[in-house]
């Protein structure tokens, strides 16, 4: 039953959606437009903090014009150039960022992770015809400098704390000095809402990273979707964003919910999950920037009298699992969590505006679900070569119509794109962008917006076991319930003589004493046999993206062979067995013989 109260919230969120400001694509509407405005009408308010540093907009403004106008005036530098950056999270690396985007050139997020090949591919994928290099990751370019594609002119260094040997190439440039031209640059106002500003990276655990374009169109879509509908921030509200800003979550919806509404942003280089809720405190914000693992590892920490004591009201992220959701909520005393759900280089996203529990919420452009064969990882078509929606409340991979309202910006790599692209899809000639991802349509109880959805899991993400799919997802949220368990990350491996991949765990635990015998009682208690793990990995570290989500395409390869886990332990649940027990060499030898039993 819905109360008085949430019928008024959503018919306030669904105000605030529709009027939003609409902008004409051919517009001079832009990111640096946008930040001369907040300086304007919040001149001396706060706009960022980190380290003990606050600056205002106007500073934040002034910061920004100073490196647009070096960037023109020392390097020729002007619209539609590609400027790669790599720094970390902190005040320069928003000022350096809306520098670049104040002239119409686009800035290439560097992911502060990549090293050798992969951030030269990176570099190379967009053409950079300059750097800004924070001095904090100046050794990872170092190892390339060589082969860098950019003039050595062209090669600067953003100090930080001091004491960083420059080398001889690179370029020092400091936008906190004043005596650089601090004018709005002419170019700002050449800008358009279409013209691209940000080269976003994909993480590149499947292949090498991709990158993604993103439009000032989309960003202001975002902001305005994300930070207006959603949120409904204001300008006295604090934004505490921990998120690498290299990324979508951190920088569109975190940092761009808090520049549409001129509010402040209480910047952090990295998670750390013992110093969270003292500077939630300390620093007053009520609001959170969050992806799943972050509340996982929050969850993790020794409870207290006092943690739902915080100014927290609302956050926005996504990947927060169901098992955690209302645990996490009641815990920390958060009462509205609005999950997202989208991808950098897709057309559209959804998102959980009326705070509805375990949802990513509902999509805002025209998007269906459509059969996917797991086995053969491909959609399947009727014979008239259509897609075939699913029935609701079944999982289906999510296509999204590309439209004049929905347009796909796509990579800076057009074969890339093309393969993002689904044709004929309801009717001949259409196209729709392949999100990759399983979802399903929900029940959550209310007369009207009832397409309410839920992230199932990726494709790929799933394994097929005794002639039954299994959500990799699904199945770590159960286990994820062992009180020992930290954190399972889930995936199918191959067994000689069987079809199909059998389910396989690696769990970090957050309790040395591991009982395996109580665990294996609950994994019986909590799964059917065909979704059990047949094996498990103890690992003493989990790796993960810069965005926090677990890593799995290493741990397929390993599998379960003795010889390629190095100190991790190994256990196998036998065929007829309900608890599990070591792997030994003997075993392995008849599992690999195909003699098992399995």
């Amino acid at each position: 039953m819905t109360s008085a109260s949430e019928v008024l919230f959503m018919a306030k969120a669904l105000y605030r959606g529709a009027t939003m400001k609409q902008y004409d694509r051919e517009s001079a509407e832009n990111l640096g437009t946008l930040l001369t405005r907040q300086a304007e009408r919040r001149g001396d308010a706060p706009a960022l903090t980190c380290e003990g540093e606050t600056i205002s907009w106007r500073e934040f403004e002034t910061r920004a014009n100073r490196v647009a106008q070096y960037l023109s005036g020392h390097l020729g530098l002007g619209k539609g150039d590609a400027v790669a950056m790599m720094l970390e999270n902190r005040i320069a690396f928003l000022t350096t960022l809306f520098g670049i985007c104040k002239l119409g050139a686009v800035a290439g997020l560097l992911n502060t992770n990549q090293r050798g090949s992969v951030l030269l591919h990176s570099l190379n994928t967009i053409d950079a015809k300059a750097l800004l290099i924070g001095e904090e990751c100046l050794s990872a370019i170092v190892e390339i400098e060589s082969d860098l594609p950019m003039d050595p002119g062209a090669r600067l260094v953003v100090p930080d704390r001091g004491g960083a040997t420059l080398p001889s190439w690179a370029r020092p440039f400091d936008d906190r000095d004043d005596a650089l031209p601090d004018g709005v640059p002419d170019a700002q106002a050449t800008v358009l809402q279409k013209d691209p500003c940000f080269f976003v990276f994909t993480s590149g655990t499947t292949g090498l990273p991709k990158a993604a374009v993103l439009s000032n169109e989309r960003c202001f879509k975002g902001m305005q979707g994300y930070g207006v509908v959603c949120l409904n921030i204001q300008p006295e509200d604090r934004v505490y964003n921990c998120l690498p800003l290299y990324h979508s979550t951190g920088l569109v919806i975190g940092l761009g919910s808090v520049l549409w509404a001129g509010a402040s942003t209480v910047l952090r280089r990295r998670f750390s999950a013992s110093n969270f809720l003292r500077e939630v405190r300390e620093q007053r914000c009520n609001t959170f920037v969050y992806v799943g693992e972050l509340c996982r590892y929050l969850m993790n920490q020794p409870p207290a009298a006092d943690d739902a004591d915080n100014p927290l009201q609302k956050m926005i992220g996504n990947g927060l699992r169901p098992d955690i959701w209302k645990p996490f909520k009641t815990r920390f005393g958060v009462p509205r969590v609005h999950e997202i759900y989208g991808a950098s280089e897709g057309n559209s996203g959804f998102v959980n505006a009326f705070n509805k529990d375990e949802t990513i919420g509902f999509g805002v452009t025209p998007h269906v679900l459509v059969k996917y064969d797991d086995e053969d990882n491909e959609i399947v078509r009727d014979p008239h070569g259509m897609c075939i929606p699913v029935p609701r409340g079944q999982p289906g991979l999510l296509l999204n119509k590309i439209d004049a309202k929905a347009p796909f910006d796509g990579y800076t790599d057009r074969d890339a794109s093309a393969k993002k692209i689904v044709h004929n899809v309801l009717a001949p000639g259409d196209r729709y962008f392949n999100t990759g991802d399983l979802i399903r349509e929900v029940e959550v109880g209310f007369a009207f917006f009832q397409r309410h959805y839920q992230f199932v899991d990726r494709t790929g993400d799933t394994f097929r076991w005794k002639g039954e799919n299994c959500s990799t997802n699904e199945v770590a949220e159960q286990l994820n319930g062992f009180p020992a368990v930290a954190s399972a990350n889930v995936y199918g491996v191959e067994i000689p003589g069987t079809n199909g991949r059998a389910g396989m765990a690696a769990l970090y635990l957050q309790d040395e004493n591991f009982d395996l015998e109580a665990f294996s009682a609950h994994v019986e208690g909590a799964l059917p046999s065909y979704a059990r793990p047949v094996f498990l990995r103890i690992q003493h570290d989990q790796e993960t993206t810069s965005t926090f989500k677990l890593v799995k395409k290493t741990l397929r390869e390993e599998g379960y062979d003795l010889a390629k886990v190095g100190g991790d332990s190994l256990f196998v649940l036998k065929p007829g067995s309900s608890t599990y027990e070591p792997l030994t060499a003997a075993y392995l030898s008849t599992i690999i013989a195909g003699e098992a039993g399995f």
